[in-house]
């Protein structure tokens, strides 16, 4: 096993209002943030977690939500001048904050980017207003649009905008409409998926009515015809680029990299080279509890066991549309390839979901098509 490359996630944890399809650790902001002292919490849980990966430098660093520009520039400037404090951060790592185009402005993402942060997401999901009320976001189409001219204009390397489809009651053109209108604003990311109805959300208590397979498929190969017609290249399930602007840290992820996370709920994943073991943790996720000093920042903290390993490695990797290198199985899990892994592997190819060479297994446009089949198949 090798120590791959290390990522710091940063949680947010406030967002103005709770979205009906949304599962993450987020929540209703009631009054204003307790910006100072979330962030000494944030900085000391750092400083705690970072004995862990002592030497080892943070290739990058993905603020998220909650609504993280929520915060203020001063509280966000003061948490990444005590993060680059507390762990060997690259020089040119790559530092994206998520944002909600109804809490920002032109000058906050000026100062976000004065402050570090050199990539911004923006949370738009979809322009029109309808579909916008039924998502239960607090933005309208007119402050989306404002917001990516916002982000074109603060000097960030880049941004990404997110958008939803398989919105409740929603036609074809409504979905291409809203892909065309994210596409004239040359971002140069688009995270572009599906919605989906998750367990714990008021979505999954009270249905919507949604579209069916079969608009569902046109949808989905439309809006990539338009995708490549533009000069975005799918690299992922769900995202899609401008050449040389994939998300560094989503690649981190999916590549079974290393992260460091901290703050309210947020996961962690550490390799260790020399025991070969890999310990994944998650903190406490109410900001009352998290920030209550008599207890401890984690929640629980556990091995993944040699059994489970193979499929978080393939969960992961098989996300990407590029090539995962065969070595990176042994590299990153300290495992190898036993008879009933290399069987499954081969039944994938049998049925078209994998092409397998002597170096690298591929996915194929069926296999990214039913790729909870194909997962499915491995274990």
């Amino acid at each position: 096993m090798i120590a791959p490359p290390l990522s710091l996630y940063i949680h947010i944890p406030w967002c103005v209002q709770k979205c009906p399809y949304c599962d993450f650790n987020s929540h209703g902001l009631k009054q204003a943030i307790p910006e100072k002292e979330y962030i000494q919490h944030l900085l000391a849980d750092l400083e705690i977690d970072a004995k862990q990966v002592s030497g080892r430098t943070v290739k990058t660093i993905f603020i998220g939500g909650g609504t993280p520009s929520l915060l203020s520039a001063e509280a966000l400037s003061a948490l990444l001048a005590g993060v680059a404090q507390r762990v060997d951060l690259a020089a040119n790592a790559e530092i994206t904050l998520e944002a909600n185009p109804g809490t920002v402005e032109s000058q906050k993402f000026k100062d976000f980017s004065l402050a570090g942060v050199n990539r911004i997401s923006i949370g738009v999901q979809s322009f029109q207003p309808q579909k916008l009320i039924a998502l239960g976001r607090i933005h309208d189409g007119p402050q989306a649009l404002n917001a990516a001219q916002y982000a074109q204009q603060a000097g960030l390397k880049s941004f990404n905008l997110d958008l939803m489809h398989g919105l409740p009651n929603q036609s074809i053109d409504d979905a291409l409409s809203d892909l065309k209108t994210a596409i004239s604003q040359r971002p140069p990311h688009l995270s572009w998926y599906q919605l989906t109805i998750e367990p714990n959300t008021q979505f999954h208590s009270k249905p919507p009515t949604l579209p069916d397979d079969d608009i569902l498929w046109d949808i989905q190969e439309q809006g990539q015809a338009l995708l490549t017609e533009a000069g975005y290249k799918q690299y992922e399930i769900s995202a899609y680029s401008l050449p040389e602007q994939q998300c560094q840290h989503n690649l981190n992820y999916w590549r079974f990299g290393d992260y460091l996370g901290i703050g309210c709920g947020a996961h962690s994943k550490i390799s260790d080279p020399n025991s070969g073991v890999i310990t994944r943790s998650e903190k406490v996720k109410h900001p009352r509890g998290y920030m209550d000093l008599s207890k401890d920042y984690r929640f629980k903290t556990w091995q993944v066991s040699a059994e489970d390993l193979p499929f978080e490695f393939f969960m992961n990797r098989l996300r990407l549309l590029e090539p995962c290198p065969k070595q990176d199985y042994e590299k990153l899990t300290g495992l190898t390839l036993d008879k009933t892994l290399l069987a499954n592997l081969d039944n994938a190819v049998k049925k078209g979901l994998l092409t397998d060479s002597p170096h690298e297994w591929q996915l194929t446009a069926l296999g990214k098509r039913y790729l909870n089949t194909l997962l499915e198949t491995l274990v």
